[in-house]
């Protein structure tokens, strides 16, 4: 982080990240080399294309190479792997391979990416929230849209961060000089940061989805992330409150009936989703998990966890992809389906969608006491499945139904297992027995080596690496 951030801003109203955006009309930032002559940051902002340019390439770099990348480096395969989600097939000693057999050491690339892709997010969405800040010609209306997607992006990957490396930097200047030496904070202190940033951030959006497509933030956008966080930090009465804005926006947000057609990027169940690079193009996760022939590539589905689906379940049925040479059987994610160009694009990555909301609020009700009112969350979930009521009738037993729901609901899809295992501290009652080298330092992932050396405020390492 702290090699790249000096090559980036070299001085402080440098911004070539946003100006090689508007010059070569590109959707993505890019890393070059500082040329001599710049336009600087206020004059990128005089113009509200230009900002807005600036914005939609945050989710660009989502989409592409951070942690929410359908790629083979992002959380969806990566932390499949390191739980009971995906087995590995591909070549021995990789990078991979140390996340799926619990080996990882403090130099795995995949790590690196993990930490460097992010904070260079955090810091473009620093430029973005100091440009716009500044600018002098943007309307406020404006400013106030483009300033909270910022902030939740900002937010967002911070969160996600946390959740992985634990304590952690929460970076929130574009100063290198700041930057340079930044220490961790306490895991309470980074969230209390990323509740103000959304906070702050739900207050300056709207209601309104922008562009029809649901791939920008808005006020739902921000609440679903808000729902999550306080289910993590075990504020059950904010979780309700934040998940039930968004099921109560039933003009916007509903099951439209068939599981089957829940990954079209017309689904009226998605909150928030990333659009394809190219038209016609469809997700990286397709690319990444569907094969046709045997063995896989690189990964499958783990055979046993294709068991734990009740008998009937149309999740089953459409999401997972059998595969056959004759005399083997394996198993694909199949929740996006299409790995080609279709001329128009049909299916885009998804970040939030409603079924996660339901299950935020049963376990937030269930751990409330509210018993019937959990329940009913859980049932539409599973009516909608195809299958029958839950006869779970107390706190502890809809616990065990919810997190079986969140397995199969949400398999391979940024990390949700890990993260459910890991809160619900589960992780060692579930791994250790089909992980050999499971060990409880494993809650955290390394702080790679690189970056200690780099910054030794970054010290001490994370126990057991």
């Amino acid at each position: 982080m702290k090699t790249k951030q000096k090559r980036i801003t070299g001085t402080q109203y440098i911004f070539q990240l946003i100006i090689v955006l508007l010059l070569l009309g590109c959707e993505d930032y890019l890393e070059v080399e500082s040329p001599k002559s710049q336009i600087d940051q206020e004059t990128v902002f005089l113009d509200e294309g230009y900002a807005t340019a600036a914005v939609t390439s945050l989710y660009a770099s989502l989409r592409d190479n951070v942690l929410l990348t359908g790629s083979s480096n992002g959380m969806s395969i990566l932390y499949g792997l390191y739980t009971d989600e995906l087995d590995y097939y591909s070549n021995s000693g990789s990078d991979f391979e140390e996340f799926y057999n619990h080996q990882i050491i403090a130099s795995n690339g995949l790590v690196l990416n993990q930490w460097s892709s992010s904070y260079n997010l955090i810091f473009n969405c620093n430029s973005v929230i100091e440009g716009i800040s500044s600018s002098p010609s943007l309307s406020q209306e404006v400013k106030n849209q483009l300033k909270g997607e910022a902030l939740f992006i900002r937010a967002l990957t911070h969160f996600y961060l946390v959740n992985l490396f634990g304590d952690i930097p929460y970076i929130t200047t574009t100063d290198y000089t700041v930057n340079q030496q930044v220490s961790r904070m306490e895991t309470e202190i980074v969230y209390d940061y990323i509740l103000n940033d959304l906070i702050l951030g739900k207050t300056l959006l709207g209601e309104a989805d922008l562009t029809g497509e649901r791939i920008r933030a808005n006020k739902y956008v921000v609440s679903a992330l808000l729902a999550r966080v306080y289910l993590y930090l075990e504020n059950w009465e904010a979780a309700e409150t934040e998940s039930s804005s968004i099921i109560n926006a039933s003009s916007l947000y509903y099951f439209e009936g068939d599981v089957a057609n829940e990954f079209l990027n017309n689904s009226q169940a998605t909150i928030l989703q990333l659009k394809p690079k190219n038209e016609g193009d469809n997700t990286l996760e397709a690319g990444t998990f569907i094969f046709s022939s045997g063995p896989p590539v690189l990964v499958a589905l783990n055979s046993e966890f294709t068991e734990t689906f009740e008998t009937d379940d149309l999740r089953r049925e459409h999401w997972v992809l059998e595969v056959t040479d004759g005399s083997e059987i394996w198993y694909a994610p199949y929740k996006y389906k299409l790995q080609e160009n279709t001329g128009a694009s049909m299916e885009y990555s998804i970040i939030f969608r409603l079924a996660e909301q339901y299950l935020i609020r049963a376990e937030a009700r269930a751990q409330l006491g509210n018993i019937l009112a959990s329940a009913e969350d859980i049932n539409v979930i599973r009516n909608r499945a195809g299958l029958s009521n839950t006869t779970a009738s107390t706190t502890t037993e809809l616990m065990a139904v919810i997190l079986h729901e969140r397995q199969v609901e949400l398999f391979t899809e940024h990390g949700h297992r890990w993260f459910d295992l890991k809160r619900l501290n589960k992780a060692g009652e579930v791994l250790a027995p089909i992980k050999s080298n499971w060990q409880i330092t494993d809650i955290l992932m390394p702080i790679p080596e690189t970056e200690l050396l780099l910054n030794p405020n970054l010290t001490p390492q994370n126990n057991g690496y």
